[in-house]
C-alpha cells in the first residue's frame, strides 16, 4: 500500500519503526485483545502517528519562525556523538552531507516549536472546571485515618536475648508509672531514641500488623501497657488522632489547575492536528 500526504510519499520503513517503538507498552495495555486485533490496531495507530509527523513537518517547511544557528550546531554536535542515531538519521534523509542534516534538524526544531506554541496558548482551566474536576474525583483526595505516636522499644536478637529486653522495658514501665515523662524516657532508654520515640503521623499499613492494633486502640494522650512485636517489646503513646476526611480543594487547587493544564495543552496539540488532517490531502493505494 502507498500512503501520499499532500503528495507527499509516506516511507513504509518509518511506520514499521513506529509500530517497534509502540509495542512494548501497547501489548501491555491491550493484552486482553486478540493477537489479530492487537496488531492491525498498532499499525493503524503507528500509521496515524507517521501521517500526523509529516503533516507537523509540512506546516514547519512553510513557517516563517527562524530558529539560532546555534542551537542547530549544538544539536547537530549532540547527535554526532551517538553513531548510531547519526547512521540511522543518514539512512533516513538518504544523505550523509552536513548540511542536509542540519536542514532536517532545523525543520526538526521548526515542528517542536509549533507544538510548544499550541501547548502554550491553550486556556487556563477555569475556576468552574477545577472544581467540577475535584468534584468529580473527590475520591483521589481522601485522607485515611492518621494518628501521630512515640514509642519506647527494647529490640530482641537472639533468644537469649528475650528476657533482657523484657527486663528493659518492664523497668521503663515502672518509671512511666512513677511519673517520669515518656519522651524522657525514650530518648534514654529505648533503642530508637531519636526525637523522644516519636514516629509522627502514620496510617493503617505501614507498620506491623501487631503494632498498630494497640495503637489505633489508643486515645490521644493514652499510653499503652508493654506489648510484643516481631521486633521486641513495645510501650506507645498517642498524641493525636485525625479521622478519614478529605483533602480541601483550597489546599489542592494549584494541583488539580496543573494537571487541568497539562491535559488541555494535550487536547489543543490533538485539536491542531486534526486540523491539519482535515485540510490534508491523504491518499492510500
Amino acid at each position: 500500500m502507498t500512503i501520499k500526504v499532500n503528495g507527499q510519499t509516506v516511507n513504509e520503513e518509518l511506520i514499521k519503526a513506529e509500530a517497534e517503538r509502540l509495542r512494548p507498552d501497547y501489548e501491555k495495555t491491550f493484552a486482553e485483545q486478540s493477537p489479530e486485533e492487537r496488531e492491525e490496531q498498532l499499525q493503524q495507530w503507528s500509521k496515524e502517528n507517521v501521517i500526523e509527523r509529516m503533516l507537523l513537518l509540512q506546516e514547519a517547511e512553510k513557517s516563517e519562525q527562524e530558529i539560532p544557528r546555534e542551537e542547530i550546531d549544538k544539536l547537530y554536535e549532540e547527535i554526532k556523538k551517538q553513531p548510531e542515531s547519526l547512521k540511522q538519521l543518514s539512512e533516513f534523509l538518504k544523505s550523509d552531507d552536513e548540511q542536509k542534516i542540519k536542514e532536517h534538524i532545523e525543520l526538526q526544531m521548526k515542528a517542536e516549536k509549533l507544538l510548544k506554541d499550541v501547548r502554550e496558548n491553550a486556556p487556563e482551566p477555569s475556576d468552574k472546571q477545577i472544581k467540577q474536576f475535584y468534584k468529580d474525583n473527590k475520591e483521589q483526595f481522601k485522607q485515611p485515618e492518621r494518628i501521630r505516636c512515640a514509642h519506647i522499644v527494647k529490640h530482641m536478637g537472639w533468644q537469649a536475648d528475650e528476657i533482657k529486653a523484657r527486663e528493659g522495658i518492664e523497668q521503663a514501665k515502672k518509671e512511666l508509672d512513677n511519673g517520669t515523662p515518656f519522651e524522657t524516657l525514650a530518648g534514654r532508654t529505648s533503642d530508637c531514641p531519636d526525637q523522644g520515640g516519636d514516629l509522627g503521623f502514620i496510617t493503617r499499613g505501614q507498620m506491623v500488623e501487631e503494632f498498630e492494633d494497640v495503637v489505633f486502640n489508643l486515645g490521644p494522650g493514652q499510653i499503652s501497657d508493654v506489648f510484643r512485636t516481631r521486633f521486641g517489646f513495645h510501650i506507645a503513646k498517642v498524641y493525636s488522632r485525625h479521622p478519614e476526611s478529605y483533602v480541601e480543594l483550597d489546599q489542592i487547587k494549584d494541583k488539580i489547575k496543573e494537571e487541568l493544564q497539562k491535559q488541555q495543552a494535550s487536547d489543543a496539540v490533538d485539536a491542531y492536528l486534526d486540523e491539519l488532517k482535515g485540510k490534508a490531502t491523504i491518499q492510500e493505494a
